[in-house]
């Protein structure tokens, strides 16, 4: 997804937090920081490879730019955003310094840039499924593994892997800007250039705050997060 090109990240960073501990995000502080310790590996791997495939995906298709901007890397130093690693461990959505592309390369802007816009979330899906895979042969493997400290941790950290990957690919496919979901529905409905596609992009961050502050957010990406969560781990894992 696109970065919150707006100062006032910092500030709906802060206000989204303070209102987390205020709901209680703090009232088992040992529980609290271990589960976001088991949560860290997938939020560094979901954060990373979401970010690295758009930038492969639009360097595939002619554009140098990724490549230039030393973005085809899986190096997480490469792709973290402050606010958006902090907000996807302490709020449960993030997001990642945006790759910048330039669509004048593309042989056909509008399918190569929704290709790029879904190329993100594709990889977090794959990853979650693969993820998935990973804990039903460690199952397979060794049935008795979380009778042990190690084998419950590990397991602990997969399904969080695919926790984390679910949760970057709901929130990024929200249609409204800068995340990629309005990317995605710009190109499909060719969007671009139309009073809607202007107001909304123009006021995208403040309706994307209005959004994350009344909770509506959180309204859609739980739903949608618990059916992919409960499709996977029926479907691969038991």
């Amino acid at each position: 997804m696109k970065r919150f090109f707006n100062s006032g990240v910092g500030i709906v960073f802060i206000l989204l937090l303070v209102s987390n501990f205020m709901n209680g995000g703090l009232s088992d502080p040992v529980s609290y920081f271990y589960r976001i310790l088991i949560l860290l590996p997938g939020i560094i791997i979901g954060l990373s490879f979401h970010e690295f495939a758009h930038g492969f995906v639009s360097y595939k298709l002619g554009d140098p730019t990724p490549k230039n901007q030393g973005r085809l890397t899986l190096n997480p130093k490469a792709h973290f955003d402050p606010f958006g690693f902090l907000a996807l461990v302490f709020l449960g959505f993030g997001w990642g310094i945006p790759v910048q592309i330039n669509p004048n390369y593309y042989k056909h802007k509008r399918r190569d840039e929704l290709l790029v816009a879904c190329a993100g979330v594709t990889m977090n899906l794959i990853l979650a499924i693969v993820a998935a895979f990973i804990v039903r042969l460690i199952f397979i493997s060794n049935p008795y593994i979380m009778q042990t400290t190690f084998g419950d941790n590990l397991i602990q950290i997969m399904m969080g892997i695919i926790s984390i990957n679910l949760i970057l690919l709901v929130f990024n496919l929200i249609p409204i800007p800068p995340l990629d979901g309005f990317n995605v529905i710009t190109q499909v409905f060719n969007l671009r250039g139309t009073k809607f596609y202007n107001t909304v992009y123009k006021n995208g961050f403040i309706i994307l705050l209005i959004l994350l502050l009344v909770g509506v957010v959180d309204k859609v990406i739980s739903p949608v997060f618990s059916l992919l969560y409960g499709l996977i781990v029926s479907n691969i894992i038991l």
